[in-house]
């Protein structure tokens, strides 16, 4: 009798470690599931790049895709929605420097003619 007062068909397997095949050709496989982060749809990046820096449409164009995004995001296209949402922050990025480079343009050019004027007219 064994020892432990198992019989042999409930015995648990000795002698093979554990996570190794039991014969020959027998292989295990772990299936690991990562549940993705959603995609991000940069809506309010575009609502502020549309409201307050709207060189050549940019921020409505971003507007536009980021509200596809999301809409895509909410159907289950996750992979649309990625597109979608990088579409989205690729303009918001330009309409952001596009207006970074038009203020400081502005700031240089007022500058420049405050400092033009004052030796215009002091003299």
């Amino acid at each position: 009798m064994n020892p432990q007062g198992y019989t042999s068909a409930s015995a648990p397997l000795q002698g093979v470690p554990y996570g190794q095949p039991q014969g020959p050709g027998m292989v295990q496989h772990t299936t690991v599931n990562i549940i993705a982060e959603p995609p991000k749809d940069h809506i309010i990046w575009s609502i502020f790049s549309f409201v307050y820096m709207n060189p050549c449409c940019l921020g409505l164009a971003a507007l536009i895709h980021s509200v596809k995004a999301r809409d895509r995001k909410m159907v289950g296209d996750l992979q649309g929605a990625q597109h979608y949402g990088s579409t989205a922050r690729c303009l918001n990025i330009a309409a952001t420097i596009l207006i970074f480079l038009i203020v400081l343009i502005v700031i240089i050019a007022s500058s420049i003619l405050s400092v033009l004027t004052r030796i215009s007219f002091g003299r």
